[in-house]
């Protein structure tokens, strides 16, 4: 697919909205974001630019129905995706967290998403750095920084939009040259 793939679970429906306003900073090379509840293996599979986004339930999960999320999430998808060969994708990740609530473990999903991408041999792109956060642990840092965007709707929603843009403009190029390829 000659488009960036954007690809989500959600709860309550932030990241879905993320998802949305990525997309809007993206125009015409993203493609409309999906829902994973929504979603089969090969959707996501036929795009070799990728935007995957996720909540933070449960601890040290994946958010689905045995954190809550009743009409499923990750969770539920990711088995359709094991062995996946990712080798040729370019992946960026974000996930959203709660850093007042939850200082000891962040935006502690995301790091389950990076590890299956790294396992696919993706190419994961768009590192964000821990600067302007406050927390005591994320598994979702990895030397030094997080594995993706993380936005924190709860605490610091006045720096979103400015986030949102600056990750966007940072992984954009590297994105559309996958698809020219």
């Amino acid at each position: 697919m000659n488009k960036i793939g954007i690809f989500f679970g959600t709860d309550s429906g932030t990241t879905r909205l993320m998802a949305k306003k990525m997309s809007k900073l993206l125009g015409d090379a993203a493609a409309k974001p999906v829902n994973v509840n929504r979603s089969t293996a090969d959707d996501l599979l036929q795009y070799d630019a990728l935007i995957l986004g996720t909540p933070s339930y449960g601890i040290n999960q994946l958010p689905g129905k045995s954190t809550k999320v009743a009409d499923g999430c990750w969770e539920e998808f990711m088995p359709q995706l094991q062995g996946a060969d990712l080798s040729g994708k370019t992946i960026a990740l974000y996930g959203l967290g709660d850093q007042e609530k939850y200082p000891d473990r962040f935006a502690h999903s995301l790091i389950h998403l990076y590890d299956w991408c790294m396992a696919g041999g993706a190419d994961v792109i768009g590192q964000w750095s821990t600067e302007g956060y406050t927390f005591d642990h994320s598994p979702s840092v990895v030397d030094g920084e997080f594995v993706g965007l993380i936005l924190d709707q709860r605490s610091q929603s006045l720096l979103t939009d400015e986030r949102l843009a600056a990750w966007i403009n940072r992984i954009k190029p590297t994105l559309l040259a996958k698809l020219a390829n």
